[in-house]
């Protein structure tokens, strides 16, 4: 989600807190969604963001071999941790036996035992973001700043080294202003640079870092205000630009790391994608402070032909059940697809699940604005 938008939330936190319904509280807690399905995926984790300032990101589990949903589960494995997970979870990821949370705020990566979700640590890391793991290392990324809208901001962001082992942050390389997601192809990293604290004066590049030698070594200019990056078997780089929310739009293009150049521009918003085989699925809340209204799409693209395939995968009229469509996953195997609905912003909100055919199989109530999701099983769904 955009930075300025965020900080605005905070603030209608505050506000809207006396409008929250007192009856929904984030107890540990069980509701059986679906019938049990037995395939090597065991089940996922949801990472609910929680509001800036709210001090209430929490984990969810759905087990696909019970049908059951479990709420605010870190709390119930974690029960003498203060403060539960922390302000703003920002990524999900798992690599080992470990299950890592970036929890942004906080500035901290929680690490845990990837089944019992017991607390083993946690990584010290300013204003982080994004988490990718490479042969015993997680590479995260850090605005390394304080939350500040700053058109003259002047602290760059890094992305930290932490030794999978330890779990000591053993090197910083610096990049863009406020990077986002990053993604690792052929030994390199590929860091979305936002500049989402500098508005208007956003950054517009990608940070390539070679990876044995931890530097950064060029800077490809794509589009302003940089979000996420997604590569696929064919060595394209999908990477998602939120735009200026004015004249600018949101848009996704496709970089060729082989040929070293742009290949397409989608002309298509994405708030949130996910890449499964030679397709990228994409949700899109597109705000405009010019119509003071969202865009909202359900798109996938073909990968290898560069083609939007549909702007609408939900199939059943029950898209009009979603209010702001935040996050997105696709299970690797049965090829269902999970959307979360932000809601607004301040309540619980919702998870939706869809079969292969866009129709709505089930639906759960979440935590606070459910955005990211990690598959459990083996290790080539992780």
């Amino acid at each position: 989600m955009n930075r300025l938008i965020y900080i605005l939330l905070g603030f209608v936190t505050i506000v809207a807190s006396s409008c929250r319904n007192e009856d929904i509280i984030f107890i540990p807690e069980e509701v059986e969604v679906a019938r049990p399905e037995f395939t090597s995926v065991q089940g996922f984790y949801v990472l609910n963001e929680g509001n800036m300032g709210s001090n209430k990101a929490t984990l969810d589990f759905y087990d696909y071999s019970t049908g059951t949903y479990s709420r605010n589960c870190y709390a119930k494995a974690n029960p003498d941790v203060p403060k539960e997970m922390g302000d703003v979870g920002n990524d999900l990821g798992i690599y080992g036996n470990r299950l890592y949370a970036v929890i942004n705020c906080s500035n901290k990566v929680e690490v845990m035992d990837k089944n019992t979700l017991k607390r083993l640590g946690q990584i010290e890391i300013p204003n982080c973001r994004f988490i990718k793991f490479h042969k015993g290392y997680a590479y995260v990324t850090s605005y390394a700043g304080p939350v500040v809208i700053d058109p003259d901001y002047k602290q760059q962001g890094y992305v930290a080294k932490v030794d999978t082992a330890t779990l000591q942050v053993v090197d910083q390389c610096i990049v863009g202003f406020q990077p986002d997601e990053l993604e690792i192809v052929d030994n390199k990293i590929y860091v979305a640079n936002s500049g989402g604290y500098m508005v208007p004066n956003y950054e517009n590049t990608l940070s390539v870092i070679d990876i044995e030698t931890f530097k950064e070594v060029e800077r490809i200019p794509i589009a302003i205000n940089l979000s996420q990056v997604k590569s696929d078997r064919h060595g394209i780089l999908w990477v998602v630009s939120r735009g200026d929310y004015y004249d600018t739009p949101s848009n996704i293009y496709a970089y060729d790391t082989r040929k070293h150049r742009m290949v397409a521009t989608m002309d298509i918003p994405a708030s949130a994608c996910w890449m499964d085989g030679d397709s990228l699925y994409v949700v899109s809340t597109q705000w405009s402070y010019t119509t003071m209204s969202n865009e909202i799409s359900y798109a996938i693209i073909n990968t290898e032909t560069m083609q939007v395939v549909t702007r609408n995968f939900i199939t059943d009229g029950t898209d009009s059940l979603i209010q702001v469509p935040y996050g997105i996953a696709v299970n690797p195997i049965t090829k269902d697809i999970l959307v979360t609905d932000a809601k607004d912003y301040v309540n619980p909100g919702r998870l939706y699940c869809f079969g292969q055919d866009g129709v709505l199989k089930w639906d759960v109530r979440t935590g606070d604005i459910p955005g990211h999701f990690v598959f459990l099983g083996d290790s080539k769904i992780e």
